[in-house]
């Protein structure tokens, strides 16, 4: 049997000092093979990304005490990394163990084009004067599918996308073809035909090079696609280290079993989803489908017709301007009370654009909006101040939308003071209905928002939404940066509000299981425009446009994954 590359002997890690000092991870054992793909999986604070920072020791020396060995070895030497001194370790950096990290645009360096990044690289590790090392650059950023290598090569990682800042970053990663590649959720941030590409890239070089990967992801979906073998990592503990089919299709550990059931694409719309919890504590029954009424769907809520948005791209010398981005254009969206409907589409597509125009916190070119038999464009100020009761708007990011600086009941205090004017003893009795509606003790209003989870955070900030009553809530890619089972919990919450409280939803995000899982219609949204509209189930099951069977067929996992 051939030896491992990597070597993870009963590793712990302890970061803090003193009785702040908390173990992150316990007891590690794993191992890599030359030339294998292995994915490590699990949900936020697991230990996945301590794990990567270890193997190179990158974490702060003076918080972190290790504990067992990581033998690295190539040939008949073997070294361990954990006592190998700096200078050695800074050799094997970026040149024999290479790394990915999930932000391109915080791992590079702003003020250095791309092309010299990379070549500094190659002089530092390669030797490579500096015109050999630009030359091989350039070449690098070919075989990463750059559009224009030499162009790309002067540019800076801000006038990039994001996917291409990646491929910058794998050119970086590979150039000095190393044994061991280490990746740190590469894609997550990404669209799903861009991660989709991504994957592919690194697949393909990892044959080409004879790279050894270790593949940090909390996505089963992307586990599926490209892993030889998959371990799986819970607070600091590994659970569960197998063969990609037998433990996708015969998961031994009950949180293994939960990541995989938590996946909104294998349940019927409306059931509700399994927990971690529910699997963790032997309750694996996913609950039947609750009862109730279908929501109405015949009464319109809101009508937009041949609705532009435009932003100026260029201006005279005279502050004229001379050319616009048209981010909506000529758009037709009905919203009927009572049900949820998707927008779906990549980023820079426009669904943002377009749900803040409804709500008319960005300002339309053209067009018409009603709401409730009211022509949202012709309300002065006073009316639109009482129009924003009725339609709230959940951000993506819970904590940059939550004042740091205010209590959790403050913040849900602060809209009923000034659009309601009510007392404090109401304020106080409404913000703990509030708490109760979203699954809150009450007593979490008197803490920070930093002092909760990501999940914790999102739930404060839907009560918040909630605080007026409003008629209508746009919900913009509120579950995307959320675990699968905290994202589970969410989506079982916006279901329960909208069935008790008879709530419309404008569900925007790019991922459209998820989508078809809480949407009663879908509207697919391409460069400003709706390109395809209808019932979700057909969207999904039977698209028509060939965008939306580009976005199907670049899901993670669609047809890899077993349904559980």
């Amino acid at each position: 049997m051939t030896a491992p590359l990597l070597h993870i002997e009963n590793l712990s890690v302890q970061l803090g000092t003193g009785t702040e000092a908390a173990t992150v991870l316990s007891g590690l054992n794993l191992s890599i093979r030359p030339g294998e793909l292995l994915a490590l999986v699990g949900e936020s604070g697991s230990g996945k990304s301590v794990t990567v920072l270890s193997i190179l020791r990158l974490l702060p020396d003076a918080i972190t005490r290790y504990g067992g060995r990581i033998l690295f070895r190539e040939g008949d030497h073997e070294a361990d990394l954990l006592t190998l001194p700096l200078h050695d370790l800074q050799a094997l950096r970026g040149n024999r163990i290479a790394t990915i990290f999930q932000e391109p645009m915080t791992a590079l360096n702003p003020v250095l084009s791309c092309g010299r990044q990379v070549a500094e690289v190659l002089q530092q590790h390669r030797g490579l004067g500096k015109a050999a090392a630009d030359r091989e650059a350039t070449e690098w950023f070919r075989k990463v599918r750059l559009p224009d290598p030499e162009g790309i090569g002067r540019r800076y990682p801000h006038q990039l996308s994001g996917g291409q800042k990646q491929r910058v970053m794998i050119a970086m990663a590979l150039c000095c073809r190393p044994a061991l590649l280490l990746c740190d959720e590469p894609t997550t941030a990404l669209d799903v035909t861009v991660q989709k590409t991504i994957l592919e890239l690194i697949r393909e070089l990892q044959a080409e090079l004879g790279t050894a990967v270790l593949f940090i992801t909390h996505d089963l979906g992307v586990v599926a696609d490209i892993a030889d073998r998959i371990a799986i990592l819970y607070r600091g503990d590994l659970l569960e280290v197998n063969d990609k089919e037998p433990l996708l299709r015969n998961p031994q550990h009950p949180y293994t079993r939960a990541l995989l059931a938590c996946r909104p694409a294998l349940h019927p719309k409306g059931a509700p989803l399994p927990l971690v919890a529910d699997f963790l504590e032997g309750r694996e029954r996913v609950p039947a489908v609750p009862a109730g009424p279908a929501p109405a769907a015949t009464e319109l809520l809101l009508t937009a017709r041949d609705l532009v948005v435009k932003f100026p791209t260029r201006t005279s010398w005279w502050g004229r301007t001379r050319s616009y981005f048209t981010a909506v254009d000529n758009v037709d969206l009905d919203l009927f009370r009572g049900e949820t409907l998707g927008l779906v589409g990549e980023s820079g597509c426009g669904k943002t654009t377009l749900g803040r125009t409804l709500l008319r916190l960005v300002e339309p070119s053209s067009g018409t909006i009603h709401m409730a038999g009211q022509d949202l464009l012709r309300l002065d100020r006073k009316q639109l101040r009482a129009f924003r009761k009725n339609v709230q708007l959940v951000f993506q990011d819970p904590f940059s939308s939550l004042n740091p600086r205010l209590t959790i009941a403050d913040a849900l205090e602060e809209p009923l003071l000034v659009q309601e004017g009510l007392s404090e003893g109401e304020r106080r009795r409404r913000v703990r209905t509030l708490l109760d509606q979203v699954g809150l003790p009450e007593g979490a209003g008197g803490r920070y928002p930093h002092t909760f989870s990501g999940g914790q955070r999102q739930r404060i900030v839907i009560a918040r939404a909630l605080a007026l009553n409003p008629s209508l809530l746009v919900c913009d890619e509120s579950v995307s940066a959320l675990d699968v089972s905290v994202q589970a919990q969410v989506l079982n919450l916006l279901n329960d509000l909208k069935r008790a409280l008879g709530l419309t939803l404008l569900f925007i995000s790019h991922d459209l299981s998820v989508v078809r899982y809480m949407s009663d219609r879908i509207a697919v949204m391409q460069a400003g425009r709706i390109v395809e509209l209808g019932d979700a189930e057909t969207v999904y099951q039977h698209p028509e446009h060939p965008y939306t069977k580009t976005l199907l067929e670049a899901l993670p996992g669609r047809g890899a994954l077993p349904a559980v």
